[in-house]
Formats: C-alpha cells, structure tokens, sequence
C-alpha cells in the first residue's frame, strides 16, 4: 500500500463531504441568502466589509490554517498512521467543518459577534465573560508564541524575512487596487502571485539579517497595526496572496504523492500509550487543527463572520476550508508513512516535526522535476507565513474578544480609541509573556485548551440550535466527544504536573476544569425552551 491510497481516499471524503453533509449542514442551519449579513447592515469600511467569496475564503484559510495542521499528524504518527489519518478525515468532516460552519452562522445570527454574545443570550452574562476572558488568555499566549517563533525564523532564514516584507507592501497595494481603484480580481491576482514570486526572488537576493530581539519588536509593531488598520488593507490582501503559497504546496505535494508516492513502512498502529501519553485523549489533543480546533471558532465569529456578504458563503469558507485544512494534515502525515518507526523517530527527535515535514514535501516535488533544496526551502516559507498570518490575526481578534467584553448588552463599541486602547493591551500583555519567557511554562497546556475552546464552541452552538427549534445532534455529539477529550486531557495534565511539582501548570489545568465544569452545569440548568425556527 502507498501513500496514494491515503490522499486519494482523504480526497474523495472530503469532496462527498462538502457535496452531501454540507448541503445538509446548509439546511440544518437554515442558511437563507435573502437574510443581509452584519456585513451590510453594520458596514463602516474597517471591520465589517462585504467581501467575495474567493477573497474571503483566501483570508479565512490562511488565518486557521497555520502550522497546526503540520506539526501535529507529523507527532501524532507516533501512534500509527491509522489513528491519525481516521482522526483527520472524520473529525474534518463531522466534526472540525460543523464547528467552523456553525461558529460563521452562529455569529451571522447575532451581529457578527463572537461565541461569547450566544453564551450571553442564552446562558447569561457570567457565561459569556468567563468564556471572553478565556479566549482573549489563550490569544494573548497564542501571540506570545507565535511571535518568538516568527522571530526566530526570519533569523534562522533571512530570506523568508526579507519576502514576508515584500508581502506586507504587495498587500497594501493589492489592497489599493482591488477596494478603491476597482481593478478586476482575477487580473490583480496574476499579478500579486507574479508580486510573491518576485518576494521570494528578493528574498534570496537580498537576505533581510537583524538580532531575534529586534525582529520580536517589529512584529509586535506590525501586528498592532494589523488589528487597527482596515481589514480591505491589510489583513484580508495578505492573507488571501498567502493562501496562494499554501495552495501551491497543496497542489504540487498532491501531484507528486500522486506520481510518484512512497510505500507506507510506519506501522498503522504501535499502541495504546507512548511517551506522549495514551493514545486517548492524547492524539485527539495533539492533532487538533487538521481535525478540528478551537481557535477557528474564533476567527470564524469575529474576523471571518464580519466579512461575509452572504449565508451561503459559511459553508464554502466554513466548511470548505475545514476539509482543504484536513487534506493538508492528510499530506503532513503522508510526508513521514514511507518512514519505518525508527527512522521517523530518529528524524523527528533530531530535526523537528517542520524540518521533518519540509523534507517529505521537498521528496513530493521531486516528482515534478523540482530540486530538494529548493523544495525544502519553498516548504519553509510557507509554513512561516502562515505562523505570521496567524500571529496578526489573532491580535486582531483578541482585540475585538476585548471590546465585547466590555460593551454593554447588544452595542457594538469599536470605535477608535477603543481599538487602540484594547489592541495596546492585547499586544502589551503578549510582549511581556513573550519577553519574559513565561509562555513556555504555559505553552504545554495549550493544546488541551485550544480543543477546550472547540468544545465550548460546539456546546454553544448546541444551545443556539435548541433554543432555535432546529436539529441539534450534529452538534452535540461532536461537543459530547470534544469534552470527553478536554477533560481527560485536563486531568491527565493535573495529575503529571502534581506529581512533577509543577504547581503553575497543575493549577491552570484545575482552573480550565473548573471552567468546563461550571459552564456544563449552566448549560444544563439555564438552556431555554426551543421556540419558533428563526
């Protein structure tokens, strides 16, 4: 058997699974194009911009899609490759697409706000600030992360720093072109991808090379103009020319698994437990974003919800960019099958899970006559534009978690000194995390706490479809599992931590499970009587 098989077979799931559940995803939502979005109703040019569907889902699948979705089925397959590949083919499916549909939807119905202002409607304001104040903590360690490692890689890889620059201003430009002097897309597009080309270009001729401190503090800039800036400026250009990196790592690793794909040597299955922990909860945990993730949730209900020029396009960005993210961590994992178990593990523990998935896709585009260093490198700067673009987008984010929590019921409060206000906290807390080291005592509870979010999420959107009179199983099922993980995963953290004496992170896991706790007791107690479909 050949890697073949597996894309191929991920292919074609995912291809019925967007034909057949979404459709069936699109009526149980009640997906209605005659509704006007937030989008127009709440138009102001900044963050709520009616934006077509091939810009947006550019947008949305560049901000989910960062190196979640590589690193962890590459981990993972320390499982066996069975475990994973099943995880990330069902869970996109039945689970990480309905969770990234529904938060769009969700957030459409309620003013393009986030989880939080369901919570609120239905569970009460305590319910809604304890999920806020959750999110905007493990955005702020999101950023925190994210920013050390950006950091660290434009100065590990010049070129990629050198590039990622020449994107910012090819974005701004694109940005220009297309929302002000009205340039046709399909036209602007050839010429932005011929713009990242000529980056790329640039970026080898004129390698960027500045001490890692100061790459941090210029990110930290660029972010907090990222999330004040108009999203048609910035954010939305560059993350829709960014896709175009990931599409064409898609679409050249695809074409050579397909032509000339490795045997699968890694065993399906190799137990129950390893050093990781056991199989359950740990797989579900760490391979989280092919699957499905939490933080997607919150881009969907804040950034992406405010964009969308109408219903139908949830289930194309959605949904479609949910299975596009899971048929990436399908390859992620085809990258390390043709190993046997003691070279993936030899490989893995001496160059990491990206230098490992860099090498495999550099041995796809081999296939198509393309040299390994060169396929390697064009791997890297991928992956790290969309470390970036998940770095500004979560501030954004962030900042509008903030200013919901301290609006007042129903009323938007963007404005421009609360933007500047709350993207200045939500940058200034992560730079003190990020300077001082502190997220690398925190960062190891952070996959338990991203899958926390997904099912919260889900939990949310059940209570949404109750109270609505609409079916709501194919939510509660996936939120049922998704809690069955988290709170293992927080126990299993609690307890090694207690026994490690690593009192910070056995206290936060303790605090989380408090948190899930609570919010299941309220669900349970407060959830209203289904009225009329709405």
């Amino acid at each position: 058997m050949s890697a073949r098989s597996l894309v191929l077979l991920a292919g074609a799931i995912f291809l019925a699974g967007f034909i057949f559940y979404g459709r069936l995803l699109s009526r149980w939502f009640g997906v209605d194009d005659r509704r006007p979005t937030p989008a127009h109703r709440l138009r102001d040019g900044l963050d709520f911009v009616p934006t077509s569907t091939p810009v947006l889902f550019g947008h949305h699948f560049a901000s989910i899609a960062g190196a979640g979705p590589i690193v962890g089925p590459i981990l993972a397959a320390s499982y066996g490759w069975l475990g994973v590949f099943l995880w990330l083919v069902l869970g996109a499916v039945l689970a990480g697409g309905v969770h990234d549909m529904g938060s769009i939807m969700a957030s459409l119905r309620h003013e393009g706000r986030s989880i939080g202002e369901i919570l609120r409607q239905y569970l009460g304001p305590v319910a809604q600030k304890g999920f806020l104040l959750f999110a905007v903590a493990t955005l702020i360690l999101v950023v925190a992360a994210f920013d050390v490692i950006v950091a660290k890689t434009f100065v590990a890889s010049p070129p990629v720093a050198t590039a990622s620059l020449g994107f910012l201003l090819l974005a701004v430009i694109f940005g220009v072109l297309y929302y002000r002097v009205h340039l046709p897309l399909g036209g602007l597009t050839l010429l932005g991808i011929l713009g990242l080309l000529l980056s790329i270009w640039a970026g080898f001729r004129w390698p960027l090379h500045l001490p890692e401190t100061t790459w941090r503090l210029l990110l930290f800039a660029y972010i907090f103009v990222a999330a004040v800036f108009p999203v048609w400026l910035l954010l939305q250009p560059r993350d829709y020319l960014n896709a175009f990196l990931l599409y064409g790592l898609l679409l050249g690793a695809f074409c050579g698994l397909l032509l000339h794909p490795p045997r699968i040597e890694l065993p399906a299955f190799t137990g129950f437990s390893n050093q990781l922990g056991p199989l359950f909860p740990i797989l579900f945990v760490i391979t989280s974003c092919g699957a499905i993730s939490g933080f997607h949730s919150l881009v969907g209900s804040g950034t992406t919800a405010r964009q969308v020029a109408r219903e139908s396009q949830a289930r194309w960005v959605g949904y479609g960019a949910m299975l596009l993210e899971g048929l990436l961590g399908v390859i992620s994992l085809c990258a390390v099958v043709g190993l046997s178990l003691t070279d993936y593990q030899g490989l893995l523990h001496t160059r990491g899970p990206i230098a490992t998935f860099a090498t495999g896709v550099a041995g796809f585009f081999s296939a198509l006559g393309i040299p390994p260093e060169k396929g390697r490198a064009f791997a890297a700067l991928a992956v790290s534009a969309f470390a970036l673009t998940s770095l500004d987008t979560a501030t954004r984010v962030a900042r509008f978690m903030l200013e919901e929590l301290f609006s007042r019921e129903g009323e938007h409060v963007s404005t421009p000194r609360s933007r500047v206000a709350f993207t200045l906290v939500a940058v200034g807390l992560s730079a003190a995390l990020a300077f001082s080291g502190a997220w690398q005592k925190i960062w190891p509870l952070m996959g338990a706490a991203n899958q926390l979010l997904a099912a919260l999420a889900l939990l949310a959107l059940t209570v949404w479809l109750t109270v609505s009179g609409r079916p709501r199983g194919f939510t509660l099922l996936p939120a049922l599992f998704m809690l069955a993980v988290t709170l293992t995963a927080l126990g299993i953290i609690f307890h090694r931590n207690m026994r490690s004496g690593h009192l910070l992170l056995s206290v936060l896991a303790l605090l989380l499970l408090g948190l899930t706790l609570f919010l299941l007791g309220v669900t349970l107690k407060r959830t209203p009587r289904p009225r009329e479909r709405s």
